[in-house]
């Protein structure tokens, strides 16, 4: 959808069939993304009026054979990481472009977020480049799973969160391919994690204040476990980093 502000956004609706949660999940793992350096896209609350839902057809969702109009209200936005008329995005890069990324170093970055925010999907990413360009950029998108999806919980596994080819994970050779991203999360203040949920319209998560605090309280726990998740899956049958060496 083009907004206000004449840029694109991926809109995500408070009654997708996934989870009312997982609208707080992407605003507040995105800016907490961002805070650690990582490239996110930039995020926004996006104000869908009635009169556009009721005049616009394609704003329904499908779902079990039924169509049901998208909710206005506040929704979330992703923006669109390059202009349609720009550039290029793909969800998909064959491995032998991936040398053209140029910060494909930066997936190890956001192993370790997705390890700590417990992302109970694999790690999606968002391969553009502007026209002419030869050289894409990886964008992480689609946050919405972080946190257990709408479970908002933590059950931790070695292959939960994780990109689905080992490439992008080749030049790991040990704990300082995760700098500076690491020491960032476990140095990470308080206040910037609060920060970034006070951004979340509380319809987004039925008003559950409580929950919402044990949610980010535990967050803020696990910070000290996120070498040892991402040792686990280093020590799993995936076998992502053949290039580690033990110093």
């Amino acid at each position: 959808m083009r907004a206000e502000d004449g840029h694109y956004y991926v809109v995500k609706f408070q009654n997708n069939p996934q989870h009312l949660r997982v609208l707080a999940n992407e605003l507040l793992a995105t800016r907490i993304a961002e805070r650690i350096g990582l490239p996110v896209p930039r995020t926004e609350v996006i104000e869908v009026h009635d009169w556009l839902v009721e005049h616009t057809p394609d704003l329904s969702i499908q779902l079990a054979g039924q169509t049901i109009a998208c909710r206005p209200g506040l929704q979330f936005g992703s923006q669109y990481v390059v202009d349609p008329l720009d550039g290029q995005v793909l969800d998909y890069l064959p491995d032998l472009l991936l040398p053209r990324v140029r910060n494909l170093e930066a997936f190890a970055g956001i192993l370790a977020l997705d390890k700590w925010t417990c992302n109970a999907n694999g790690r999606q990413a968002a391969f553009w480049r502007k026209s002419r360009e030869r050289r894409y950029t990886a964008t992480f998108i689609d946050q919405g799973y972080c946190f257990n999806a709408g479970e908002w919980s933590f059950p931790d596994s070695p292959l939960r969160g994780v990109y689905a080819r080992n490439e992008v994970y080749a030049g790991v050779t040990g704990w300082e391919s995760f700098e500076p991203w690491l020491s960032r999360i476990e140095t990470l203040d308080e206040n910037a994690v609060w920060r970034c949920a006070e951004a979340i319209p509380p319809p987004w998560y039925s008003s559950e204040w409580d929950a919402l605090n044990k949610l980010l309280e535990s967050l803020l726990k696990r910070r000290t476990r996120v070498r040892e998740l991402i040792a686990d899956f280093r020590k799993s049958s995936r076998q992502p980093f053949p290039n580690w060496r033990e110093n």
